[in-house]
């Protein structure tokens, strides 16, 4: 249980670690110290309903399904893996986050901004729906569970370390080499589950 656990908090932190339009606007509203508490609760619970819907609606459908296990856990590893090969290929020519100027603005357009960079990204719903459901599909209900917990768990870590350390990560981020690092280490993470997913079924 733990494991799986482990595994889904280690694949959702390393995909919601690029680049990304919601990233970049937390980090902004970090920097402004405008409603921070509250963009970071409304991405990380919109994240955790992805997974959800992910992990316990797509990915509770794939295990039932007599054969299935096999395939998809070689093509969500082979996924994943292409994921890190991105990543690496990223890390070649890095470039650094432009956070832009700007006020803070009211409390309900600024939750409203939020919500649209999540949901109206495609990739918003490969990442949660798509890969981390189906990567959660060889395990058993209960492991489920624990691997959807620990993919939230990234999440509401992830966008609360971002707004409330932006002031202090701002510098880095811009800086094209930490990204490169950055990138690389994502990869390195991609290809160790991608590497567990295939071996856990081969």
């Amino acid at each position: 249980m733990w494991s799986a656990g482990i595994e889904g908090f280690a694949l959702s932190m390393g995909l919601i670690l690029a680049i990304g339009p919601q990233n970049i606007f937390v980090l902004r509203q970090g920097l402004l110290r405008s409603h921070v508490f509250a963009v970071c609760l409304v991405c990380s619970l919109a994240d955790a309903l992805l997974i959800t819907v992910g992990v316990l609606g797509l990915g509770a459908y794939l295990s039932g399904v007599e054969g299935a296990e096999f395939w998809i856990s070689m093509v969500a590893a082979l996924f994943i893996a292409g994921y890190g090969v991105m990543r690496v290929r990223s890390s070649m020519d890095p470039v650094g986050m432009s956070i832009g100027e700007g006020g803070g603005g009211a409390l309900v357009p600024t939750l409203g901004t939020a919500m649209a960079f999540t949901f109206l990204n495609p990739h918003v719903y490969l990442d949660t729906v798509m890969l981390i459901g189906s990567a959660s599909s060889r395990y058993a209900s209960e492991e489920r569970a624990y691997f959807a917990v620990g993919a939230m768990l990234a999440s509401f870590l992830f966008f609360f370390a971002l707004g409330y350390g932006a002031r202090r990560l701002s510098t880095m981020l811009e800086s094209p080499e930490a990204w490169r690092a950055i990138d690389r280490g994502i990869a390195g993470v991609m290809f160790v589950i991608a590497g567990a997913i295939a071996y856990s079924v081969l």
